[in-house]
């Protein structure tokens, strides 16, 4: 999801008037503080809800079907019944719908009915949040929520710090801070009234950008993200905040992202219409054939017309003249014959199914969520389904890409490592001697008690306490200062009690707890209080520091923040001795570029630490390097004007201060190299190799250098040693172009445009291109999950990829080579990739293909992937929740997703397929029994059914237990399809709903319905049955017919599933008593002579026989001779029990012999 970049002009800047609500809304008119999160009212709800639910073309065809029956010329059903089953629908989901927006009508009402204190009358008055205007000052006190979105004038601390809580926005629980300027907050401790103006920005959605300026007495400051509190957010550990409402209401930044994502449909849906439309066509062929019927049997009866009922001039009855027939001419009635059909066979398009799947779908969601296979106890989540209509995608998923970092790892950050001046430091030890070492030089500074305990290196520990002279001593000394401070880490301090040898040092031990938006900034932070370098004290102003035991207050001057164009963040320190320097740390690869080459000296460090380097990102280790330097009076002061200027622009604000940071962030001198470990999740590698078995392809996309990327997917089983890596590093359009076709003609993959490079390749290779480790040499062992795939020259191929690559790749010409590459091998690691390049990939998938593809990452920047795939999976890791807020099923560990998709998937789509067949099947058969009854009575669309009983079959008598089979039925168990994820390739085949198996269901349809019609014909050929009697009979046989077929192909057998079967032709017989015994009704007491007739039974008995017949002799031949992986398993569970049952009788013999 891309954010809206509404950066406005200068001569459009929005006008806040501090503390004088009507000058700035009267001339402005901004928008209230009154929220709408609802979609109806009281007036539009009705014509509101139906147009949305009218937006289902079925619906629009069975509108059109009752209209048609109120027509007196075509009114085959009563009027009131025709309309019941759309009225049915169309009511239960407007109920839904109408509770959903009750429930968020309560939630507006309660949160604009709540209070906060406004100034007014030179005091603080409380006030209603729907009450609130921009440019009023608001009190907020410790642990309240913000109301709108305000700019801070000041708090309780005379540095202006705030702590906020931004979980409501976007799900981040780490503190931030914000901070009042101090102009304005010296004014506000003081107690004098503020006025003033605030220039910004037009109201947007960016939650992480504000830019604006403020003019007071004269002067004009600026103002930035640093400077607002949005509304939703939390005042924490402050006692008291006060701010100038900026934005309210609608045009908050919390309600400019509340907006809903565009859902997604699921892909048997998509299936499911193009069969909708054969019934359709079914339809037509039908109503043609009775509408030709009817004008041909017209015209043969011409001369007849006037002495037959319906067609002579008068009605008589009782000897007398009645009213006149409308009779039409044989054109017009061959006309109402085509509509009159139509509205008979109108539920051959089963409306039902909508619901049928939305309540499945419902159900299936239930047990997903009560799964406590898929309960995160570390992180107390349960298993979330954001999304009701894609459940049965689960069950065909070919691709799954992955972020990397809080994904399949962690995301708990541990310091291991540091290249310090060219040297290698470890913080593992072997002994614990090495540790009592590395303890007792820091006895005689203050001790501070850490959240997470960091062993110190006792070399490096002795380098920064005795030895600071030289210039490795310098450097260390350096390089935990930029640590300790280049950073927007928040100290928290909590005095603690405590007893024995703390109580020597003077004082009890001060707890710290390091809160940032970043947990690698807060291991950074928490390494450098283990070496002796403790930050406890942060305002907008300076830093103060704790260096062995001499605090340092430094003078933070300015700090640019990490952007992921320069990836690196700097900050401007004045020191006590009034020396200014440049602490930087960045990304290996913006930071060497920006070195000092003039230092030949140096070069030798340098090249160490690149090693270094390499070395940590080979053991899957997380790096960042560190450089700093000192700035001259005139630099200074060049940077702060260009630094002001660009803080105080409303345009291009983010593109001026990266010009501004180039002019510092230049020549420095390397420190070294900090290396974080990221831990695998727990079941990581069982799970992707899992996933493989199943020929699931499992893509990472991941911002880490390729180093890293390799190491993790080393050590996750999805790079394995005999792979040949083809690693694609390219600076330009033409070198990856290069790259691509020189990989795929040593590799013999196919590609159409890449044919002519790969003749000339061929010709003359060019091997520098391609980067093969000696490691990952080609081996003869087998291949288990690449299929045709991989080719078997050279065996299994890994595709390796930086981001740098995709920028020429995916905005040129080049998708075309990179899919055929890509596709051919049976691992794709993409490093240092944006977000957006992220879901370039997954686009690149699903644009060529038709396989089904899922994304699951934890963080912001896994969003737009999240979004773009078919299926999006969020993790509730350490990064806030935006990516589960963004996705459309959630849960605490990546482990989780083997079961996902090879139990629940599975499950899900055997489930909807078969439920999406029978109820075709289902509606066919009962339509079709209706044709045939139509060409045997002169093609004149009455019925031998109550139009309550047509109503009732799809509604009531048998729509129980298709919902039930659909939610609980299981065609393996859990554990087997655990044991043998191959069986999930059974979706990938789509073994459970093709086109095939339409058109078997459908042959099969139209025997039973062949049988259905005439068996009770044949039995009751000499008898005087009426015409009622016999459509009573034929009511009950297609519903038991119905019923038996759903219980020849129920694989799992429950009470609940006994109790909807049976119980609904015991439901049926029940409606039937009902409708028999009301006397207005034509077939009033019918059911009672009929069952006190054999032949009744006897008919039943045998349209039930003969009609499933055949579906059980294919089904036995099929299962016998062709029998599927999903059959062979079954057998195998069946063979299993029976073996156990027969060791525990023999066990119960044996004890009781």
């Amino acid at each position: 999801m891309q954010l809206e970049e509404n950066i406005p002009h200068h001569d459009n800047p929005r006008l806040i008037h501090i503390n004088d609500p009507k000058k700035t809304n009267d001339k402005f008119g901004f928008s209230g503080n009154e929220i709408r999160t609802s979609k109806y009212t009281l007036l539009n709800f009705l014509p509101k809800n139906l147009f949305i639910q009218f937006h289902r073309v079925a619906y629009l065809y069975f509108l059109a079907i009752a209209a048609l029956n109120q027509l007196p010329p075509l009114a085959v059903f009563g009027r009131t019944v025709s309309l019941f089953p759309l009225l049915f629908v169309l009511t239960v989901t407007a109920v839904k719908d109408g509770y959903e927006d009750w429930r968020r009508h309560r939630s507006d009402r309660n949160e604009n009915n709540r209070e906060t204190l406004v100034f007014q009358l030179n005091e603080f008055h409380p006030k209603r949040w729907k009450k609130i205007q921009a440019g009023e000052v608001v009190k907020i006190s410790s642990d309240e929520t913000i109301p709108c979105d305000m700019v801070l004038l000041g708090t309780n601390d005379s540095s202006g710090i705030a702590y906020i809580q931004t979980m409501n926005l976007d799900g981040e629980s780490n503190l931030k801070t914000r901070y009042a300027r101090q102009e304005t907050n010296k004014l506000v401790l003081e107690g004098t009234t503020i006025s003033g103006v605030v220039r910004c920005e037009q109201p947007n959605r960016n939650i992480y950008e504000f830019m604006a300026n403020m003019e007071l007495k004269g002067q004009r400051f600026p103002l930035s993200q640093s400077n607002i509190i949005l509304r939703g957010c939390q005042l924490k550990n402050t006692e008291w905040a006060i701010g100038v409402v900026v934005y309210a209401g609608q045009d908050t930044k919390a309600m400019l992202n509340s907006a809903m994502s565009s859902s997604k449909r699921s892909r048997l849906e998509t299936y499911m219409n193009r069969e909708t439309i054969w019934l359709s066509v079914f339809l037509l062929i039908m109503c043609v054939v009775v509408a030709l019927g009817m004008g041909l049997w017209l015209k043969r009866h011409e001369t007849q017309l006037d002495t037959l009922p319906y067609y002579r001039k008068i009605y008589f009855q009782k000897g007398k003249e009645g009213k006149k027939y409308k009779y039409y001419g044989i054109p017009m009635e061959t006309f109402f014959s085509l509509l009159s059909s139509i509205i008979v066979f109108q539920i051959m398009i089963p409306i039902s199914l909508y619901i049928t799947m939305e309540l499945v779908r419902l159900g299936q969601s239930y047990f997903m969520i009560g799964d406590q296979h898929m309960y995160d106890s570390s992180s107390n989540s349960r298993f979330q389904c954001r999304s009701l209509n894609i459940n049965e995608d689960l069950g065909q998923i070919r691709y799954v890409f992955s972020d990397k970092t809080g994904t399949l790892t962690e995301n708990k950050m541990e310091f291991r490592k540091a290249s310090i001046w060219g040297k290698n430091y470890d913080n593992s030890y072997p002994d614990a001697d090495a540790s009592l070492e590395a303890k007792d030089v820091t006895v005689d500074r203050r001790k501070w008690k850490l959240k997470s305990e960091i062993t110190p290196d006792p070399e490096l520990m002795k380098l920064l306490y005795k030895d600071l002279s030289g210039e490795e001593g310098v450097a260390a000394h350096e390089f935990f200062l930029t640590l300790a401070s280049c950073n927007t880490v928040i100290p928290i301090l909590t005095e603690s009690s405590s007893s024995g040898c703390d109580g020597v040092l003077g004082g009890s031990p001060v707890s710290i707890d390091y809160q940032g938006e970043s947990p690698d900034e807060q291991a950074l932070v928490a390494a450098a209080s283990a070496y002796g370098y403790t930050l406890f004290e942060r305002t907008s102003g300076h830093i103060v520091i704790d260096v062995n035991g001499e605090k340092i207050r430094l003078e933070v001057l300015g700090l640019h923040e990490f952007d992921s164009v320069r990836k690196r963040m700097s900050v401007v320190i004045r020191f006590p001795n009034h020396t200014i320097k440049v602490l930087v740390k960045g990304a290996d690869t913006s930071m060497f570029s920006i070195l000092d080459n003039d230092r030949p000296a140096e070069d030798h460090i340098r090249h160490v630490t690149q090693v270094h380097l390499n070395d940590y990102s080979s053991e899957g280790l997380r790096t960042l390097v560190l450089a700093s330097r000192n700035l001259t009076g005139e630099e200074l002061a060049e940077w702060q004007h260009r630094y002001e200027d660009a803080c105080t622009s409303l345009t291009d604000r983010s593109v001026k201060l990266r010009q501004t940071a180039a002019l510092i962030e230049c020549n420095l001198t390397l420190l070294g190299a900090t290396a974080i470990e990221d831990k695998l999740q727990e079941g990581v590698p069982e799970a992707i190799e899992s996933l493989r078995q199943a020929g699931i392809k499992v893509w990472i996309l991941t911002g880490d250098k390729q180093e890293t990327a390799i190491s993790i997917g080393l050590s996750c089983r999805l790079l394995t040693a005999d792979m040949n890596q083809i690693i694609i590093n390219g600076n330009s359009e033409n070198e990856c172009r290069k790259l691509l076709c020189d990989a795929m003609a040593k590799y013999n993959v196919n590609s159409t445009s890449c044919s002519s490079q790969i003749t000339k390749l061929r010709r003359k290779a060019e091997p520098d291109y391609l980067e093969l480790p000696s490691q990952t040499k080609s081996s003869s062992m087998p291949q288990q999950c690449a299929g045709e795939e991989d080719t078997p020259n050279f065996g299994p191929l890994a595709l390796i990829i930086d981001g740098n690559s995709l920028v020429y790749i995916l905005e040129r010409d080049l998708e075309s080579e990179l899919f055929d590459l890509a596709t051919s091998c049976r691992v794709v690691l993409c490093c240092r990739v944006a977000p957006l390049q992220k879901a370039g990939i997954v686009d690149l998938i699903k644009g060529r293909t038709d396989e089904m593809t899922l994304a699951i990452g934890d963080g912001a920047n896994d969003v737009s992937m999240i979004q773009m795939a078919d299926v999006g999976v969020g993790i509730c890791g350490q990064e806030g929740r935006q990516a589960v807020m963004a996705s459309d099923f959630a849960m605490g560990q990546f482990r989780f997703l083997k079961r996902l998709l090879l139990v629940h998937g599975h499950w899900n789509y055997q489930r909807i397929g078969y439920l999406v067949l029978y109820n075709f099947y289902r509606n066919a058969v009962f339509v079709l029994m209706l044709f045939w009854y139509i060409l045997c009575t002169a093609f004149s669309t009455t019925s031998a059914l109550t139009d309550w009983s047509s109503v009732f079959y799809s509604v009531i008598y048998t729509s129980v237990p298709t919902i039930v089979v659909g939610v609980l039925d299981k065609n393996l168990s859990d554990k087997t399809l655990l044991k043998y994820p191959k069986l999930y390739a059974a979706g990938h085949r789509q073994e459970s709903y093709n086109m095939s198996l339409f058109w078997i269901t459908m042959v099969d349809t139209l025997w039973q319905s062949l049988v259905l019609f005439y068996v009770p014909l044949f039995n009751y050929r000499e008898s005087t049955i009426d015409i009622w009697s016999m459509g009573s009979l034929w009511t009950i046989a297609v519903v038991i017919l119905v019923n038996v077929h759903l219980a020849m192909d129920i694989q799992r057998w429950v009470f609940v599933t006994h109790l909807a079967i049976w119980g609904s032709i015991i439901v049926t017989y029940g409606c039937m008593v009902v409708l028999d015994s009301i006397p207005a009704f034509p077939n009033y007491g019918t059911i009672y002579h009929l069952v006190k007739s054999p032949a009744y039974w006897l008919s039943i008995l045998l349209i039930t026989v003969i009609g499933l017949l055949p579906r059980f002799i294919f089904k036995v031949f099929h299962q016998t001779f062709w029998p599927s992986d999903i059959q062979i398993a079954r057998e195998g569970e069946i063979l299993r029990r029976r073996r156990r049952r027969r060791h525990i009788g023999s066990k119960t013999d044996e004890v009781s012999s």
